[in-house]
């Protein structure tokens, strides 16, 4: 009798999309809605722990990184053995995390999605400020798209975009530090809900529309993350950065209340589409 390793029907694994993340224990960002998000993609989500955070629908009330040698170990662990067709990065915490990360990805032949993430939902920081230099000179260098929303943007170029000239002008602040593509997240904006996606020689505006939904905890997580998924199927990337807006799109506006604050996207939103 063959055992079901040895089945010639076993099926072949999905493409393998590993996400290096902070904890939310609320469920609704962090590594927990990036496994959401690769499981509706159809990819096989694996994860790394960087931090852990107290947080619900009402903000983060802790956080606590873990140390740099736990997360190499468990990166290692992953890639060496499993393998990866994309990887994603999001809350760092420190510059040591961020630095040891940037290290692994460099070694990694794999596109890389990172999620410079340096404020909660709720304005909550989980990113202390003396990583921000080894953000800009060590981790957006490694990436092949960077997602930052427009309060990130700040934070790394000094540059306040409150229009779609300034995104384009944010976008390139962006670039000057290295990755291959960046994505402006103009989702804090007025009117559409408009991205800009851009490599420095071709721009897309990515439209949709604003949907009239406070419950989006977990959108930039998600984006991210879908983003990494489309990669890691082989798309391009402006490919994958639209259809990972379209998912992101439905998801927000399926988003439902959970708690007395600000609840999650609703990552399973085409399941249930698809069951009704």
């Amino acid at each position: 009798m063959t055992g079901p390793t040895d089945s010639a029907a076993a099926r072949q694994a999905p493409p393998r999309v590993l996400t290096v993340a902070g904890s939310d224990s609320g469920g609704g960002a962090g590594i927990q809605a990036d496994l959401k998000t690769m499981l509706a993609l159809g990819v096989h989500g694996m994860s790394v722990l960087t931090a852990v955070t107290a947080q619900n629908s009402l903000g983060v009330q802790g956080a606590w990184e873990l140390p740099v040698e736990a997360v190499r170990a468990q990166y290692r662990s992953v890639v060496d053995d499993i393998g990866v067709q994309a990887v994603k990065t999001g809350m760092l915490a420190t510059a040591e995390l961020v630095e040891a990360v940037a290290e692994l990805l460099a070694g990694t032949d794999a596109p890389a999605v990172v999620d410079p993430v340096g404020v909660s939902k709720h304005g909550d920081a989980l990113l202390a400020s003396s990583a921000l230099d080894s953000v800009r000179t060590r981790l957006l260098p490694v990436a092949t798209v960077a997602t930052p929303n427009l309060d990130e943007v700040a934070q790394l170029t000094g540059i306040r975009a409150g229009t779609e000239d300034e995104m384009r002008r944010a976008a390139a602040a962006v670039l000057a530090y290295g990755p291959r593509w960046v994505v402006i997240k103009g989702g804090h904006l007025p009117g559409d809900a408009v991205d800009l996606l851009t490599d420095g020689s071709e721009e897309h505006w990515l439209r949709a529309p604003r949907h009239d939904n406070r419950h989006t905890h977990g959108t930039g997580c998600t984006l991210a993350s879908a983003i990494a998924a489309e990669l890691a199927k082989g798309r391009p990337v402006p490919e994958a950065v639209a259809a990972a807006k379209d998912y992101v799109t439905g998801a927000i506006a399926s988003g439902f209340a959970l708690g007395a604050g600000i609840g999650p996207v609703d990552h399973g939103w085409r399941f249930r589409q698809r069951g009704a």
